[in-house]
């Protein structure tokens, strides 16, 4: 069975920092790209991180580029994203994806809140 557990959201202050984290499990880790996604209250969802399974293509939406960097520890099969700078505009429910890199299902993680208070 194929489980992406989030964690790591909460509330903060605007110019504070958070770590979100994915584990995963039910899959070769390495074969899957990861990827970060998020929403606030009345928008669509936002493509904001994603990493490929080796580690060595990274994406980042024009939104969070120079404040988030994502990682992943192959060793942990855990995905991280890392949140520097954070502005009340970040506020959103994030939520982390896998799928294979020749394709097929998406797999979801429950959403984790974060908010950014001013």
């Amino acid at each position: 069975e194929v489980q992406l557990v989030v964690s790591g959201g909460g509330l903060v202050q605007a110019e504070e920092s958070l770590r979100l984290s994915c584990a995963v499990s039910g899959f070769t880790f390495d074969d899957n790209t990861i990827g970060w996604f998020r929403q606030a209250p009345g928008k669509e969802r936002e493509g904001v991180a994603c990493i490929s399974g080796s580690g060595d293509r990274k994406y980042y939406g024009e939104s969070v580029k120079g404040r988030f960097t994502i990682s992943r520890d192959n060793a942990k099969n855990t995905v991280y994203l890392q949140m520097n700078n954070l502005k009340p505009e970040d506020t959103a429910v994030y939520y982390c994806s896998s799928q294979h890199l020749y394709g097929g299902p998406v797999y979801w993680g429950q959403g984790t809140q974060v908010t950014v208070s001013s």
